[in-house]
């Protein structure tokens, strides 16, 4: 074998075993890089078990359903809720209408929406129902606002006052209620001298009423209520004086010319020295002195 040959045998063996080294380090690699992720993660603690359980676990209804009562599906509500915009409709119509008038402002249009709404406007405290002569059916007859009192007019105003049993006023406000002409009707009366009105300072709206007779009513002329509110009178500390002056006896005395009075001092009772008692040193009465006058 020529040397050449050697050689060549002796590259293939370090090829060989250098090839056999190489896939050995890769697959030593390869088992260390899976490892880790092969690990088996560490058991969840007790704690965090109990969290889970908790976010798992369905959130309970609130609301307690008792199925032996039929369900709240607000119908009630809404009914109640379309009967207040009935009283102010009729409220603001200040006269009678009739159903099909009111269903159709409010928009109900199944017949049993009618009919319930029929059935509480009957009833209602604020609200004159009226019959039209015989006919009894749910939907016949007429819807009116009533008022707190009965009044619509001036005339109705009128009689009203006069036929109360007290001197006592009427509220404005009250006349208000269902009659929206009040102001105007107020203002006309008062013109007339047919009630008397007390009015706010600020804003000089009516607030009050009373009956008034017409025929007391006299006219003043304007130059003399402009002189008579003219004159000042004095003031309540003056006004004595200025009667003394005006050789006018006041129903009371002057202020100014009251003399205070000092007040009387309690003088303390001085006790009196005593006399008469038993003396018992009489063989020193030339040399002892009396000074029982110097006593205070």
């Amino acid at each position: 074998m020529s040397y050449l040959q050697k050689q060549v045998d002796a590259f293939k063996v370090d090829l060989t075993s250098s090839s056999t080294k190489i896939s050995n380090k890769r697959n030593v690699s390869t088992a260390v890089s899976v490892t880790p992720n092969a690990a088996p993660s560490p058991a969840p603690s007790t704690s965090s078990q109990s969290n889970d359980l908790k976010r798992k676990r369905p959130v309970e209804s609130s609301s307690n359903v008792v199925y032996s009562q039929p369900a709240d599906t607000g119908t009630g509500r809404h009914i109640m809720t379309q009967v207040t915009y009935a009283v102010e409709y009729l409220k603001n119509k200040e006269a009678p209408q009739s159903l099909s008038q009111v269903v159709g402002y409010l928009s109900l249009k199944s017949p049993e929406s009618q009919q319930n709404m029929a059935m509480i406007l009957k009833k209602h405290d604020r609200v004159e129902f009226q019959r039209d002569g015989n006919n009894n059916r749910w939907d016949g007859g007429s819807y009116r606002f009533r008022p707190l009192h009965n009044i619509r007019s001036a005339q109705d105003l009128l009689a009203y006052l006069q036929t109360r049993p007290t001197a006592q006023g009427v509220s404005v406000r009250e006349l208000k209620d269902g009659w929206s002409g009040a102001d105007a009707a107020i203002d006309m009366l008062e013109a007339k001298h047919q009630i008397l009105v007390t009015r706010n300072k600020k804003d000089n709206h009516a607030r009050m009423v009373w009956a008034n007779d017409a025929t007391l009513a006299q006219h003043v002329d304007p130059l003399f209520q402009s002189l008579w509110f003219k004159a000042t009178l004095p003031s309540k500390e003056d006004l004595p004086g200025e009667l003394e002056k005006l050789g006018l006896k006041p129903t009371s005395s002057d202020p100014s010319s009251r003399v205070s009075m000092a007040p009387k001092q309690n003088k303390k009772k001085q006790k009196k020295p005593r006399t008469g008692g038993r003396t018992t040193n009489t063989h020193m009465a030339g040399i002892l002195r009396d000074y029982s006058s110097m006593k205070k």
